[in-house]
């Protein structure tokens, strides 16, 4: 799971955002680093502390969104 450096209350918010052109930077809180290796990803929001209410299939390459999936 991973979050991007926006913190999207949505899936819809984020998927608008991905479809205007927006660079959406993907990171991976925990101690075992901030990258998100390149491929398939999975991003969940609202950040924590909140409760995650979305969870959204994505394509990343070099730290950033390259897809959205459906």
């Amino acid at each position: 799971m991973a979050y991007t450096e926006r913190n999207f209350k949505s899936g819809k918010q984020l998927r608008e955002a991905f479809k205007a052109g927006e660079s959406l930077y993907v990171f991976q809180p925990g101690p075992f680093g901030s990258k998100v290796a390149d491929g398939d990803a999975v991003i969940e929001g609202p950040h924590y502390p909140a409760p995650h209410s979305f969870y959204v299939g994505v394509v990343v390459k070099d730290g950033m969104i390259v897809k959205v999936k459906r």
